[in-house]
C-alpha cells in the first residue's frame, strides 16, 4: 500500500503542483517527502483497513489527506487564468513548450497576491483575487 500511495501522491504533485515537483527534485528530496507524507497517513490507512473499507476508498482518503495543504493549486489557478484571459499568449506558450515553466514563474511572482488574499478553497473564486492576478499576468506578458 505504501508504494501505491507514494505513486499516487507523486502523480498528484506532477499534475497539480509542478513547482513543488521541481523544488523536490532540485533538493534531491523527492523520496524523503513522499515517505514522510505516506508515513503520516499510515495510521489512518491501517484503521480503515481494519474497518474493512474498500481499497479504492482508502487510497482516495489517504491521497486527499496527504494533499490537503497543496489545495487549491496555485499553478492550476494561474494556468486557468492564462487560458481564459490570455488565450493567444497561452497557446503560444504551449506551442513553444513553455507553458508550465512560465506559469510557475507567474505563480511565484503572484505569491504576494495569493498571500494578501489568503488563497484557499473558500476564496479561490474571489473576483478581486482574479483581477489582481490578471493585472500581474498582463504586466508579466507585456
Amino acid at each position: 500500500m505504501q508504494k501505491m500511495l507514494k505513486e499516487k501522491l507523486w502523480a498528484y504533485i506532477v499534475h497539480n503542483n509542478p513547482d513543488l515537483m521541481y523544488r523536490l527534485q532540485e533538493d534531491y528530496s523527492v523520496m524523503r517527502y513522499l515517505e514522510e507524507k505516506v508515513k503520516g497517513v499510515m495510521p489512518m490507512a491501517d484503521r480503515l483497513l481494519s474497518e474493512r473499507r474498500p481499497l479504492y476508498a482508502i487510497e482516495e482518503l489517504c491521497v486527499r489527506e496527504m494533499t490537503e495543504e497543496l489545495r487549491p493549486s496555485r499553478f492550476l489557478y494561474i494556468r486557468e487564468v492564462l487560458e481564459d484571459e490570455f488565450p493567444n499568449d497561452c497557446q503560444r506558450l504551449r506551442e513553444d513548450g513553455l507553458l508550465t515553466y512560465e506559469a510557475i514563474n507567474i505563480m511565484e511572482g503572484c505569491n504576494e497576491i495569493f498571500g494578501a488574499f489568503d488563497f484557499s478553497v473558500e476564496n479561490k473564486d474571489s473576483s478581486r483575487l482574479r483581477h489582481a492576478i490578471i493585472a500581474h499576468i498582463h504586466g508579466f506578458l507585456a
